[in-house]
């Protein structure tokens, strides 16, 4: 067995729980190699010692961003991914430092639980140009643009395919600050709206909780194959997201009179767009492997982590505090069993 070690470079905590996988690793004799996403955006491609293809985990240790771009790693070797948290919010990386030892003992053994997750990629009218004024901009998410783009147009019509996934969002934004861009939105191939906007976002259901939800987009069941489409600061009366089923692809089209757009995927900028290019969303044909807890518990994390409060008003109108689990003590009536609830470990109980 290989483990793929993704470990954030500049965080104390990242390195001491790095110290302590390597030493479980060594008690089991499972074989051990340290990837480096921070100063190459392509180690997928470029582990020329073959061991890519071997790797049977990639464990990250840092906040979602680590996680974000280890899964580069695993989706290519085709392993599952194990996050953990040694960041801020932590929200895609849901096991601590403290659960390090024992969950990384357990998917060793193959004893966990892990779940499919959507990726989307891409088709392009041409490849995104990478212009060499715009360096700091191309390295936002640290090292280079992850794939190579030759100059010429695609002869056909239905584009280009870029080799490149997300788990959490393509973004579409403008490169300058005193441009806007101007974008034509197809869904399913026929013309929605243009929009003169910041950006536009399109999200899976696992991203929707992420620039999508800061941008005024809805909350998504991450367990849903489903787009959102989210405008952002769009110069228009119709703000509104748009939730597309996954074989209802979204195409942009740059107008004519555009600025530059910058094409970012997971937050890492890929290239640059100019007028008359176009690009269309869609799911990849691989999906991401995440190892979560064994009672995954979206809603109740996505209340800690934001720190959802209830209204004061709806407060005042009960006698007593509000359960956290609506369920009874009795066994599940068949008619429930197909549900997907939430853990039975709280004590409140109806």
């Amino acid at each position: 067995m290989l483990v793929g070690l993704v470990i954030h470079p500049s965080r104390p905590e990242a390195a001491a729980a790095a110290e302590i996988a390597k030493r479980i690793c060594a008690e089991r004799d499972v074989r051990h190699v340290t990837v480096d996403v921070w100063s190459d955006e392509r180690p997928c491609r470029e582990l020329v010692t073959g061991l890519l293809e071997r790797m049977d985990l990639v464990l990250t240790i840092g906040g979602d961003g680590t996680l974000l771009r280890g899964l580069d790693v695993a989706v290519a070797a085709g392993a599952p991914v194990l996050g953990v948290n040694a960041g801020r919010l932590g929200f895609l990386t849901q096991f601590t430092t403290a659960d390090l030892a024992t969950v990384l003992a357990a998917a060793i053994g193959g004893n966990v639980m892990t779940v499919d997750r959507m990726l989307l990629t891409l088709r392009a009218s041409r490849f995104p140009r990478v212009p060499a004024d715009l360096d700091g901009l191309l390295r936002f998410g640290g090292g280079s643009p992850s794939a190579h783009r030759p100059d010429e147009a695609a002869d056909a019509g239905w584009g280009v395919p870029l080799p490149l996934t997300a788990l959490n969002d393509v973004v579409l934004e403008k490169v300058g600050r005193d441009r806007q861009a101007s974008l034509a939105v197809y869904i399913s191939g026929r013309l929605f709206a243009s929009y003169s906007a910041d950006a536009v976002v399109i999200a899976t259901s696992t991203g929707a909780t992420a620039y999508s939800f800061a941008a005024g987009g809805p909350v998504l069941s991450p367990r849903l194959d489903a787009m959102v489409f989210t405008p952002v600061a769009p110069h228009m009366a119709f703000n509104r997201s748009i939730v597309v089923a996954p074989d209802e692809p979204i195409g942009v089209r740059v107008l004519d009179r555009s600025g530059p757009v910058a094409v970012v995927l997971d937050g890492r900028v890929q290239g640059v767009l100019d007028p008359g290019d176009w690009v269309a969303v869609f799911p990849a044909a691989r999906r991401a492997c995440l190892i979560v807890p064994e009672h995954e518990d979206f809603f109740g994390r996505l209340r800690e982590r934001f720190s959802l409060a209830d209204a004061p008003a709806a407060v005042a109108d009960t006698d007593h505090a509000l359960p956290l689990l609506l369920r009874s003590r009795i066994p599940l009536p068949d008619d429930l069993l197909r549900l997907h609830l939430a853990p039975p470990e709280e004590p409140e109980l109806i």
